[in-house]
């Protein structure tokens, strides 16, 4: 309801959630083109992904290989992933989260995470 007991005016609430659904496919773009990093063991292990998730790079440090121990380095390799990767989360959570409220709370928008 509108202050003042009058009906809402359908023209500007359908225009007010486009302009929002706008911003959410540009946010999203922008998260597609942003590189978020994670690492593990020290540093030993980095992994770049997209706001997205989506894995870009990786880079191994030389001491982290041990022809012995491959065990190792395939967990640090999945530490620093899943740290990006979260990483890539909390950006999203920060750029899509308030957009994301204004279109109804986040929940049943989809492909949204929260």
């Amino acid at each position: 309801m509108i202050p003042g007991g009058g009906q809402p005016n359908m023209q500007q609430l359908l225009e007010q959630a486009q302009k929002m659904q706008q911003d959410l496919a540009k946010a999203q773009e922008e998260l597609a083109r942003t590189e978020v990093d994670g690492q593990a063991g020290g540093g030993l292990v980095k992994a770049t992904v997209t706001g997205g998730g989506e894995l870009r790079g990786l880079v191994i440090d030389p001491k982290a290989v041990d022809p012995e121990d491959t065990e190792t380095l395939a967990d640090l390799v999945v530490a620093a992933v899943a740290a990006a990767n979260e990483n890539a989360q909390n950006l999203q959570q920060q750029k899509l989260g308030p957009l994301a409220q204004g279109l109804g709370g986040g929940s049943g928008i989809p492909g949204l995470p929260f």
